[in-house]
């Protein structure tokens, strides 16, 4: 984890997620902690319909548009634009083109129900495992790079067959 916070340059949240970091992240020293440095020094943009003014030190709502706010973001000169949980925000951007990598941590867990990343409504996309791991609790971490539209095959014999 701490080489994935490494590359970030700002952050990306929606309501829920910021909510959840604001609750715990600005209460954690920083030193020694990589994770809590870039949470509490880098900038963080969060995406709501609902909040009015966001408390947590470098952090400022995305007021209009988050698809054009996202674009503007994505030409400035830097690291990395890094979103963590915010399945909603996360919808959004896949459905706009504007997820260049997916890095995703699973668990060997299943609940059946709750929040899906990939709901009804996600565009297909095709993706190129680049990295993966396995942790010694079986999380399995992947990375995956956006390579362009799905492409499909067949299972149609050959007519020479």
């Amino acid at each position: 984890m701490d080489q994935w916070f490494s590359g970030a340059e700002d952050f990306l949240l929606g309501r829920g997620t910021y909510e959840i970091f604001v609750a715990h992240w600005p209460h954690v020293p920083t030193e020694n902690d990589p994770i809590a440095e870039a949470l509490n020094t880098l900038p963080k943009h969060v995406a709501s319909r609902s909040l009015d003014r966001v408390d947590w030190e470098g952090a400022r709502l995305i007021s209009g548009d988050v698809v054009e706010a996202v674009h503007v973001l994505k030409e400035r000169d830097g690291g990395e634009l890094q979103v963590h949980g915010s399945a909603g925000l996360v919808q959004t951007l896949l459905r706009h083109d504007l997820v260049d990598e997916l890095r995703l941590m699973i668990y060997p867990v299943v609940l059946g129900q709750g929040k899906r990343l990939f709901a009804d409504g996600t565009v297909p996309a095709g993706l190129k495992l680049v990295y993966s791991s396995t942790t010694s609790t079986g999380v399995l971490i992947l990375s995956y790079d956006r390579v362009g539209d799905v492409k499909t095959g067949s299972f149609a014999l050959d007519a020479a067959s």
